[in-house]
């Protein structure tokens, strides 16, 4: 049975040639031939249904939980189940929680499973329509290139038509694409916070601005209307030795009144040049998130023409290692190789037995059980994994098995064969073998 997912089908066998039922007067007689044709195509259309997320495989529930569900929603389904310490939990704990939940058989993994149906609905309504699995990964592939990755991971790993072969690739194209939004997100990260902090402190710098062009304004009208009742009152004593006093408060009132009227021009040009570089700012953020865009299409493109050369290379006339170099000599040096591709296992093999090293394969959790792990690193003198084949498991299980068990770990670039190579003739390597000869 696969590991990836558990599927129930019923099936009618053959009816025989004399199937007979009991009559009404306790005889026997013969089921005909159209009735045997009419119960094998009642049976062959049996409704199906798709499979639930607990009958899934636990490696793919991790993926499920931090694609299909968002944090805020997962949040008020655990806070619907009225599960302990949500509330408080940061994301990595919450996510923790939804993948335990995913694994039970439990009424609360059904509230899961059919929250993530109606979030879903959309897009498992369009894929209900593929009948086999090559559909399926049409509509994937469509999915894949508008950004409609959520909805379709769901409708693809649950229906009844998914194979595991689509499963398998279905499951490789979303890890890579987390590992490749992580590693574009981190500059992008880092550029926006500087932004947003240069931005606050632009419209900190308007607001202060602002209020004291208001405190001034203010200031200008109190003054204005002290004048004019300085004026007023100097016009109804109708004294002419005060006309000259009173021509001296208007000119200084008209010349306050300039000191304002330049002030707050200033004021206003300081304004307008603070939201031409907030405008500036905000296109510039803009740009950045488009040369993003373009740099995750050219990773996309990278990776592709990458396999499309190994593949080449795996093809060309039996070119294992540079006719250039000498094998390593790692005789005597027993290696693990966890995760990877299984087409590649047979020439790292021979790559590693021409250095006189032996080597073993742990597929990562695909068809293997995880719980070979410990006796494979106890018999290994170093173990090798890449970073970009192989599941979040099985990498922690390596990891926290070797460093129990006093074990070197070798994280290779990717599953290609170069990688591999490269990593026998590491320095790292090299110095296990030399130790472990002593």
């Amino acid at each position: 049975m696969s590991r990836f997912r558990t599927t129930f089908s019923t099936s009618l066998s053959p009816a025989p040639p004399a199937l007979r039922l009991p009559p009404w007067n306790g005889a026997t007689a013969p089921v005909s031939t159209s009735d045997q044709d009419l119960l094998q195509a009642l049976a062959a259309n049996q409704p199906t249904r798709r499979t639930p997320i607990w009958e899934l495989s636990g490696s793919l529930h991790c993926s499920i939980i931090g694609t299909c569900l968002s944090t805020g929603e997962l949040r008020q389904l655990l806070l619907k189940l009225d599960i302990d310490g949500v509330k408080t939990a940061s994301d990595h704990e919450l996510h923790g929680k939804g993948v335990t939940l995913a694994g039970q058989r439990s009424p609360a993994a059904k509230l899961l499973n059919k929250t993530l149906d109606r979030r879903h609905r959309v897009a498992l309504n369009q894929f209900d329509k593929a009948e086999t699995a090559a559909d399926l990964r049409r509509l994937w592939d469509a999915s894949l290139q508008r950004g409609e990755i959520p909805g379709a991971y769901w409708a693809v790993l649950t229906h009844v038509a998914a194979s595991d072969a689509l499963v398998r690739h279905v499951f490789g194209e979303v890890h890579m694409l987390s590992h490749l939004v992580g590693a574009a997100n981190r500059a992008d990260i880092r550029r926006l916070s500087q932004l947003e902090t240069e931005r606050a402190q632009l419209e900190e710098k308007v607001a202060r601005q602002q209020a004291r062009l208001r405190d001034a304004i203010v200031a200008r009208d109190a003054m204005i209307r002290n004048l004019n009742d300085l004026l007023a009152r100097a016009l109804s004593a109708e004294r002419p030795a005060e006309a000259l006093p009173a021509d001296a408060e208007q000119q200084t009132m008209t010349k306050l009144v300039e000191d304002l009227d330049r002030r707050l021009s200033a004021e206003t040009r300081r304004r307008s040049r603070a939201d031409e570089r907030i405008a500036g700012l905000e296109a510039k953020l803009a740009e950045e998130r488009n040369q993003r865009g373009a740099a995750e299409a050219q990773a996309r493109t990278l990776r592709e023409e990458l396999a499309a050369l190994e593949a080449a290379l795996a093809e060309a006339a039996q070119v294992d290692e540079p006719a250039a170099e000498e094998p390593v000599d790692l005789r005597g040096l027993s290696l693990l190789y966890v995760g990877g591709r299984a087409d590649h296992v047979a020439r790292m093999r021979a790559s590693s037995e021409r250095c006189g090293a032996t080597l073993s394969h742990h597929d990562g959790g695909l068809e293997e059980s995880n719980g070979l792990l410990d006796g494979l690193i106890q018999r290994a003198d170093a173990v090798l994994f890449p970073v970009d084949c192989v599941s979040h498991q099985a990498t922690w299980l390596v990891k926290r098995q070797c460093r129990q068990a006093g074990k070197p770990f070798l994280p290779l670039r990717s599953a290609g064969i170069g990688s591999f190579l490269a990593a026998l003739r590491d320095p790292a390597i090299a110095g296990i073998c030399r130790s472990t000869r002593r």
